[in-house]
């Protein structure tokens, strides 16, 4: 298999091919601003970084670190603190991975698994990181009689080892206590997320905070790497994927995201995900 260089070309094969990609990251490629895919991500970082903000959980980046982001979760890497920046971001397209599990395996577990109190990340001990590194290594270098066999082979034994790794460590960790922010943007992120149906405005939170409007998006953006505008269409986008793909009639989603205006939800759905939310209703359901 083709090893990418760039996340969003990885994106683009995964879902084109209905398969799985694998990108090979430094500090050449310019971090994306918040943004939601239609495939799963596999994020491992090799040199750390600063910070993730996924949802409306914010989360210090440390070398072994290995991140699970469903389809509708919205996502955001903001600047990092070292020039080289190494990880490998693994796409992979849902109905593929489906395919590969059984009644017995469910290879989807770690993007399923959404229980309160959950976390994204996991953080591999070295047996485990020797062992991500050496599947990577196999499914990109084989070659000859058998290569897409062995490819998907060890793809699923990856997958294996991840998903054992996210199930006892949900089972063992408090991980409650894994990601963290700051105590007032805390609040806001808690706010916007419990109202996020209602019309939310940066005037509106700063009354509610008792906070000014400049210095309530100052820490914001301090703390999560984006702004409260972008955050607030990238969660509304992200919950409307998912209530799309539970068979919800298009107008009802647009308002249950908080989107006042219909020309505006439609504006931004097919901004960030390609097609509109009929469309993508008509391709996604469950």
């Amino acid at each position: 298999m083709k090893e990418f260089t760039s996340c969003k070309m990885a994106v683009e094969s995964c879902v084109t091919n209905k398969y799985f990609a694998i990108a090979h990251l430094y500090n050449e490629e310019k971090t994306m601003n918040m943004h939601i895919h239609d495939c799963y991500e596999i994020y491992y970082s090799i040199s750390g970084g600063k910070q993730f903000l996924i949802d409306n959980r914010c989360y210090t980046i440390n070398p072994g670190d290995v991140f699970f982001i469903n389809k509708y979760e919205s996502h955001y890497l903001s600047q990092i603190d070292q020039m080289v920046h190494e990880r490998i971001v693994i796409s992979i397209y849902p109905d593929f991975l489906k395919q590969i599990s059984t009644d017995n395996t469910d290879l989807n577990y770690c993007f399923d698994y959404r229980d309160q109190g959950f976390s994204h990340c996991i953080s591999l001990d070295k047996e485990e990181q020797q062992r991500f590194h050496y599947f990577i290594h196999k499914i990109t270098s084989v070659t000859g009689y058998g290569e897409d066999v062995l490819e998907r082979t060890a793809f699923a034994e990856l997958m294996i080892l991840l998903n054992k790794a996210f199930f006892s460590r949900c089972q063992t960790e408090p991980l409650s206590g894994s990601y963290q922010y700051s105590k007032q943007v805390d609040q806001i992120l808690g706010y916007i997320n419990q109202h996020i149906e209602q019309p939310i405005t940066i005037e509106h939170l700063s009354k509610q905070f008792f906070l000014s409007e400049s210095y309530i998006c100052r820490i914001f953006k301090a703390t999560t790497g984006t702004t409260i505008n972008k955050y607030l269409t990238a969660r509304r986008i992200s919950i409307a994927k998912s209530l799309l793909a539970d068979g919800k009639n298009v107008l009802e989603v647009c308002e249950s995201c908080g989107f006042q205006d219909y020309s505006n939800f439609l504006k931004a759905f097919t901004k960030t995900v390609g097609i509109s939310p009929k469309k993508y209703a008509q391709y996604s359901v469950k």
